[in-house]
């Protein structure tokens, strides 16, 4: 795996936005986010980091992994200047998802943003579960 600085994981349900549409359009911005810790999480994010596709809701996995094109900039879908997006570009599908299951059930995964705040759509991980959960899902960047 490169040396990436960061790492982070989003949350979509995958009948409003799937891993499969984010493929298909090449790049989007990730919008609708109207959570503070989760906009200061995409304020966070830096160009090339790599990030986590999960499937909410219907699947509970994480399907791929994306790379941060472009840095927070103001969110097109409102006038409220608080909310702000960032340009996503698919780098590939995990060759296994990994299910929440998997997750909890990992004793190394037990502290993870995913089980600790559930309900969050934008969140940090770290560079160890990062590499956890690409050797459980048998990928390599």
């Amino acid at each position: 795996m490169k040396n990436k600085k960061n790492f982070w994981l989003v949350k979509q349900e995958p009948s409003q936005y799937s891993w499969d549409n984010f493929v298909a359009d090449g790049e989007t911005h990730w919008d609708g986010v109207r959570n503070y810790q989760a906009r200061n999480n995409l304020k966070a994010m830096t160009k090339d980091d790599l990030v986590f596709f999960y499937h909410s809701i219907t699947g509970k996995d994480i399907r791929g992994i994306a790379t941060v094109t472009r840095e927070a900039y103001p969110d097109p879908t409102t006038d409220d200047p608080r909310w702000v997006v960032v340009n996503l570009r698919p780098i590939k599908a995990l060759i296994r998802p990994i299910t929440l299951e998997e997750i909890k059930a990992h004793k190394d995964l037990q502290d993870i943003a995913l089980v600790r705040q559930s309900r969050l759509s934008v969140m940090p991980i770290t560079k160890k579960e990062s590499q956890i959960i690409l050797k459980l899902s048998k990928t390599s960047i």
